[in-house]
């Protein structure tokens, strides 16, 4: 029936004409009858909408915002969309609204310029900040640790001292003085920040940035810490670093904190231990591409920030115990009188130098496990009576034959070259001697230890490579007299820790028997 041709009227005839006029005019009476009908609701809606403020107190746009949250609560997936979406907006928008913030540099103390430059660039992982008292490292690393959290939104702290306890009065305190300091040039920093005592915690309220406190003598409350969604902790103080029990403690708080990101400082913080077997001592040593070692004292400080009566004490100690000052003012590793080689000077030895080195001369002290064997290089030069150390080969468990293909593949060694050994050991002697090697004992006799190790005591200044020779470097500058009971120290030298020592010992066999026969 539809497709049957009297069913279809021609649109031309002039019936559709005259029926297409009169349902326009219909049209025409039914739109505008909507628009007057829209135009009324959006006149009762304002009425209602103004009622309504007036009655709420709350404008339109809170009140849509109301229903937009009502709706999200209730389970529309729309409206909390809508809801992410403007936080999203607000949050990018107070983001770059907000300056970047600096450490002034009226705050700064004249030994930091660099070394703020160099945390600022991301140059190291590790700053060390060692010194003496009234060295104003603390200052300087609580209003840096401000200015890395300010900056960076999606950090949080952690400052760590050896027993929880001490934390409130040192490191939490310092934290709200660094806070406080910085927000003088930054009001908006001290409204965001506010700190807990239960937990012992500073949060951002604005952020929920948290710096965290926690002593290392409850190393579970260092690894059960989780920071906020979308955060991680980008920064670790260790405060007092010197009375943590060791770096194999250090490097598990370490491993457990950075985790979440890519960008991390840490800053290690502490008065310069006396002792040269000190762990942080022997550690600040070791040469390692991501630390940098910074020491600073109060001379470098103005003294209207430590105050007069400070100097004058700093001068008394100066002037009554040089040694204690050095050590507690200057930040200086004195030793405490038992340090056996009081004339090391550990520093670079350039390729330069070794190319000049007139005459070079090697050792070994042999050795298995846990004794190892330890093979040395060095240059005496008589005129200056300086002992350059710049080559070093120390191994466990490896046999005589491995050891000498490793000494030619590596170390340069050749046939032709002389190496004294211990000859307490004729037999691996006898095996280096069959290999190709130009090896002889040492020549030993009654009071030979004595003799040669007061020798090189007497020398001008024995240098050291700590990076080409780091084993050599921590057994000559942790090396000290044996004490007794009472703590008295005694004659005689010990024999422990002592490989590299007796490697160039023996290397240097001839010199010294000249001497002393």
């Amino acid at each position: 029936m539809a497709n049957r041709e009297d069913n279809l009227i021609p649109f031309t005839s002039e019936q559709n004409r005259e029926e297409a006029k009169k349902n326009g005019r219909k049209g025409g009476i039914a739109s505008g009858e909507a628009r007057r009908k829209k135009a009324t609701m959006l006149s009762v809606l304002e009425k209602v909408l103004d009622e309504t403020e007036e009655s709420t107190g709350l404008t339109h746009r809170e009140l849509a915002t109301l229903g937009l949250v009502k709706g999200a609560e209730d389970g529309n997936g729309k409206n909390y969309e809508i809801i992410q979406n403007l936080m999203e907006k607000k949050e990018k928008s107070e983001q770059q609204e907000k300056p970047i913030v600096y450490i002034p540099a009226k705050d700064m103390g004249k030994a930091f310029v660099d070394v703020y430059r160099d945390i600022q660039e991301r140059r190291h992982l590790e700053y060390w900040f060692k010194g003496g008292r009234g060295s104003i490292k603390s200052s300087f690393w609580s209003e840096m640790l401000t200015e890395i959290l300010e900056n960076n939104p999606n950090m949080c702290a952690i400052c760590i001292r050896q027993v929880a306890n001490t934390l409130k009065d040192s490191a939490y305190a310092q934290t709200l003085w660094g806070i406080d300091k910085l927000g003088e040039t930054y009001p908006f920093i001290n409204e965001n920040w506010r700190g807990t005592k239960s937990p012992l915690e500073i949060v951002n309220k604005s952020t929920g940035q948290l710096v965290y406190f926690r002593g290392a003598d409850d190393p579970g409350k260092i690894k059960s810490i989780k920071p906020p969604k979308g955060k991680y902790i980008g920064v670790i103080v260790y405060e007092e670093f010197d009375q943590m029990k060791g770096m194999a403690e250090v490097r598990k708080i370490d491993q457990s904190v950075m985790r979440g990101g890519n960008d991390f400082v840490i800053f290690r913080v502490y008065n310069t231990p006396k002792s040269s077997k000190h762990f942080v001592n022997v550690e600040a040593r070791i040469p390692k591409p991501n630390r940098l070692i910074h020491n600073s004292t109060y001379l470098d400080v103005p003294v209207e920030w430590l105050g007069q009566p400070f100097f004058d004490e700093a001068e008394y100690m100066k002037n009554t115990n040089e040694k204690i000052y050095r050590n507690e003012y200057l930040g200086e590793e004195t030793g405490d009188g038992g340090n056996v080689f009081e004339n090391l000077e550990l520093r670079p030895i350039t390729d330069e130098e070794i190319n000049n080195f007139d005459y070079t001369y090697q050792g070994i002290d042999f050795g298995w496990f846990p004794d190892p064997l330890a093979w040395t290089k060095c240059c005496y030069n008589p005129n200056q009576k300086a002992l350059y150390i710049f080559d070093e080969f120390v191994v466990n468990k490896m046999s005589n034959a491995d050891v000498w293909e490793y000494l030619k593949a590596n170390k340069g060694v050749t046939e032709e070259d002389m190496i004294i050994a211990d000859s307490a050991e004729p037999k691996s002697i006898g095996d280096f001697r069959m290999y190709g090697s130009s090896m002889r004992g040492a020549e030993k006799g009654p009071g030979s230890v004595e003799y040669s190790m007061k020798w090189l005591c007497s020398l001008a200044k024995i240098v050291i490579d700590p990076a080409r020779c780091p084993v050599s470097a921590q057994e000559f500058s942790t090396y000290e007299y044996e004490e007794d009971k009472d703590g008295n120290y005694v004659s005689g030298y010990v024999d422990a820790d002592n490989h590299c020592i007796d490697s160039i010992r023996y290397a240097l066999n001839n010199i010294w028997r000249k001497r002393g026969q």
